[in-house]
C-alpha cells in the first residue's frame, strides 16, 4: 500500500533525486551513489531514487512500518524485539531493577 510519505518521495525525486536518496539512506554510500548517477545524467539518477524507494516501500511491507533499519546497499534488517531505530543504548548508571 502507498503512503503518503511514499507519495511524497516520489515527488521529490522527481524533482531531484539525490534528496529523495539523502531522506531515505542518510549520509551513506548509496547517497554518493546517487550524486554521481545524478551528475552523470538525470536520468541514471531517477531510476537509482525509485529504485530505493521501491525497496524502501518492501521493507515497509515485510517488517511494518518503522519495524526495520536500512544496513546499506537497498538491504534492510528487521529491528530487534524492543529496539528503538537509531536510539543509543541506555546506561543505568548505577541503578538497578528489583
Amino acid at each position: 500500500m502507498v503512503q503518503a510519505s511514499d507519495v511524497l518521495l516520489i515527488l521529490v525525486a522527481i524533482i531531484f533525486p539525490p534528496a529523495a536518496a539523502a531522506f531515505i539512506t542518510g549520509c551513506s554510500c548509496d547517497l554518493l551513489i546517487n550524486i554521481l548517477l545524478t551528475v552523470l545524467g538525470y536520468l541514471p539518477g531517477h531510476i537509482h531514487a525509485f529504485w530505493l524507494i521501491y525497496r524502501k516501500m518492501k521493507a515497509e511491507e515485510r517488517y511494518g512500518r518503522g519495524g526495520f533499519v536500512y544496513v546499506g546497499n537497498g538491504q534492510y534488517q528487521p529491528l530487534a524485539s524492543g529496539q528503538l531505530p537509531y536510539a543509543a543504548p541506555q546506561a543505568n548508571y548505577g541503578a538497578t531493577q528489583m
